[in-house]
């Protein structure tokens, strides 16, 4: 890829939203073109404001993945990060308002009601690949555009090439004209440590289903750096002892599986050797604590 030139440029921030499990990260990493945000099927896995960025000669697509507008429930952690979700949607660009092709319910118009009206916005109807009729799709889309005035209305599915490859072209006129923020090579804006602890909370998730409450998570205890080898030292924290019990499994198989996995995917996304050691400890209402969230990383 050649270098970026300014003339003509776009460059712009693109906020990606929706209510818990519409595959918001899924389509995230389809757009940057590699796994910056993590994925799994339990609600609210994002917390953070994940950025990735794909970079192009003549435009840099800033994402920013959002947290699940959370309306279930009101602890701290659920507030946070609604509050991640609506100071985003005053910063940026355009918007990418996700649901799934054929469902629209109080939980998605929810979310469609925080969404500032002066903001470029378009309706990104994902998993298509799901939607068994096809023709129940154009009087759906007639249903959701007398919602909203969307600039755009886009059935796509998140796994398809083509459809991210179309739904970059759309975008790409809402960027404004401008140099690039970031390096062509750059893909987030976090750093490897942080990245580690999403890897690993995301195994987490994966192989203990619902059986674990959504309040557990990682702290990166020691990341070191040794040539191409990485060291990394971790905690997942969780709530209650049956929850440690759960994490750790018969003779500690499901933490040697989380683990094992967590490092591959590590290995692939660092491009080098990886150590990891991993610990599970507890610690009650960690969740519920305005001061431990922060001191946790959350906002």
């Amino acid at each position: 890829m050649n270098a970026p030139t300014s003339s003509g440029f776009r460059c712009g921030m693109i906020a990606i939203v929706g209510r818990p499990n519409v595959g918001k990260s899924t389509l995230m990493n389809a757009l940057v073109g590699q796994k910056v945000s993590i994925t799994s099927r339990k609600a609210q896995t994002t917390r953070h404001r994940i950025t990735g960025i794909n970079t192009f000669d003549d435009a840099q697509y800033i994402f920013v993945d959002t947290p699940g507008f959370q309306t279930k429930h009101s602890g701290a952690l659920n507030c946070s990060l609604n509050r991640a979700v609506t100071s985003t949607l005053t910063s940026v660009d355009a918007i990418l308002f996700v649901i799934e092709a054929g469902r629209f319910g109080p939980d998605d118009q929810k979310v469609l009601d925080l969404i500032p009206t002066g903001t470029p916005t378009l309706l990104i109807a994902n998993k298509l690949d799901r939607v068994g009729d096809k023709e129940t799709l154009f009087p759906f889309i007639q249903q959701m555009s007398a919602l909203r005035d969307f600039r755009e209305i886009v059935p796509l599915s998140a796994k398809n090439a083509d459809d991210i490859k179309r739904l970059l072209q759309v975008l790409k006129p809402y960027l404004p004209e401008g140099e690039p923020i970031y390096g062509e090579d750059d893909l987030t804006d976090r750093n490897e440590r942080f990245l580690a602890a999403e890897i690993l909370r995301e195994k987490v998730f994966r192989w203990t289903n619902d059986e674990l409450p959504y309040t557990s998570t990682v702290l990166i205890d020691k990341f070191e750096t040794e040539g191409r080898l990485r060291r990394v030292f971790a905690t997942i924290l969780v709530d209650r002892d049956m929850h440690k019990a759960m994490i750790i499994g018969q003779k500690g198989a499901k933490l040697k599986q989380i683990s094992t996995e967590a490092r591959l995917d590590m290995e692939k996304l660092f491009d080098g050797p990886v150590y990891l050691e991993t610990f599970v400890k507890v610690k009650s209402g960690w969740a519920d604590n305005e001061a431990g969230l922060r001191a946790y990383g959350y906002e």
